[in-house]
């Protein structure tokens, strides 16, 4: 008799439904990120199969449009949100695979031949990646145009500059933006070292160990827009995870820069200080203290980038003493990073909304100079005039009560050479990262028309 407590899967195993909620977690919900991109990869799939030269084809080139065009109406299925992946599917591999099987019957039952879904969520996941990278540099580039807008709005206005947060020099609010926006395009150098990792193809390593048939890995990676085929099979299988720990790591690192910047504007913008006011729709409001006016967006920055460092280290610990081969643990990889590409990207549009409606008291930010500020200007004043710089430092250092008043825009004006005060190139600023924006709205337009062509019958 069977066991009523059994539910039977598209593999025709029956497992018990605790065992199979559990195994399959989150993957209906989580898969639906890659759903699009599964249908593309099964369209280079099935394309390679009905070319290979085999006696009797797998699937023929009639076959493989009627399955690219299957495909192409399940993608806009799921762009309407109208796809669905049930519990008994387990994951977007197989609900997809059931829905050509009902649309098409037999020939639906082909297009797994070959493949794993080891190696069809390793290709889902990278070409995600791909698209999410991209997106990501997109939004951090926005970011950094932002803050140099903040910064060329404020100009030359004075600000003291700070170390171990105690008044150090005179600096000015389009140094600490344009620093900051700095840092932040940086950091597209990490991202696009995920990128180049993301853009192997492991498609037709199948269960990590190849199949007896003569798949062209080339083609899937030429008509899938693949720099290059992870060459060993076994090695595309463990590729699995590393792609999301390396991404995780330069979400990582660029959560800890937008968090520099989050209190830096959260220092800045207490009474004690007000050098800058946050837009009032942007803080919240005390449930007793009717004064209050909370940067809790900017609070929570500096939490998401905690949260961000943690899923890295929870991807790397996941990875660091597996044995080799596919391992059900790598499923967890999936939520990851995508959870971090979720946390980032939000917080990148949130702060460009934060930066955009901050306004600057220029006033304020004069009046906070203290006479120390211009110790070293003076000390600089002195060697200037054949006075040795140690004997100039001991000169005003012991005799900081002769530092007067002096005026932050002359002291501000002074510094002219290159990325200083005066030194600052907003154009420069400006033209690089227009010009990067370009290059990255090219690149994922050609990864759209990628992913169209292969729909086309």
């Amino acid at each position: 008799m069977k066991n009523a407590k059994t539910k039977k899967t598209i593999t025709d195993n029956t497992v018990d439904p605790d065992i199979l909620a559990y195994t399959v977690g989150d993957d209906p919900v989580l898969d639906l990120n890659l759903a699009v991109w599964d249908c593309m990869g099964t369209a280079a799939h099935v394309t390679m199969l009905s070319e290979m030269k085999l006696k009797t084809p797998v699937v023929t080139k009639a076959e493989a449009k009627k399955v690219r065009t299957a495909l192409g109406e399940i993608v806009k299925e799921i762009e309407k949100g109208e796809f669905t992946i049930l519990v008994d599917d387990q994951d977007v591999h197989m609900a997809v695979e059931r829905l050509l099987t009902e649309r098409l019957g037999d020939l639906g039952k082909k297009i797994h031949t070959g493949r794993s879904r080891n190696d069809q969520v390793a290709v889902d996941v990278r070409l995600h990646m791909k698209d999410a990278i991209l997106r990501t540099e997109e939004e951090t580039l926005e970011l950094a145009q932002s803050l140099v807008k903040f910064g060329a709005k404020y100009g030359r206005t004075p600000l003291v500059g700070r170390t171990h947060l105690q008044p150090a020099m005179p600096s000015s609010v389009e140094m600490w933006a344009t620093g900051h926006a700095e840092m932040i395009a940086d950091q597209i150098e990490n991202l696009e070292a995920a990128y180049r990792l993301a853009d192997l193809n492991p498609l037709g390593s199948a269960a990590g160990y190849g199949v007896p048939l003569p798949l062209d890995r080339s083609r899937t990676t030429k008509l899938l827009g693949f720099s290059r085929t992870i060459h060993n099979v076994f090695g595309a299988s463990m590729a699995r995870g590393e792609c999301e720990a390396a991404l995780l790591s330069a979400l990582a690192q660029l959560m800890a820069v937008l968090s520099r910047l989050a209190e830096d504007m959260i220092i800045f913008s207490m009474p004690e200080f007000a050098y800058f006011k946050l837009p009032r729709e942007y803080c919240t409001g005390s449930s007793i203290m009717p004064q209050k006016f909370n940067p809790d967006v900017l609070e929570l920055v500096r939490s998401k980038a905690a949260q961000v460092l943690g899923l890295q280290t929870a991807s790397l610990s996941l990875l660091h003493a597996m044995p080799g081969g596919y391992n059900r643990d790598l499923q967890d990889c999936k939520w990851l990073y995508m959870k971090g590409l979720d946390i980032t990207r939000t917080t990148l549009r949130i702060l460009a909304k934060v930066v955009a409606g901050t306004t600057v008291d220029k006033d304020i930010c004069r009046a906070a100079f203290t006479p120390g500020v211009f110790a070293t200007d003076v000390a600089l004043r002195k060697v200037a005039e054949g006075t040795p710089w140690r004997d100039a430092y001991h000169d005003v250092r012991d005799h900081l009560e002769r530092l007067g008043d002096e005026d932050p825009d002359t002291a501000v004006a002074a510094k002219t050479h290159e990325g200083t005060t005066s030194g600052i190139n907003i154009a420069l600023y400006k033209s690089r990262l227009a010009e990067a924006l370009k290059s990255l709205k090219t690149r994922l337009n050609t990864l759209e028309k990628c992913k169209r062509s292969l729909f086309k019958a």
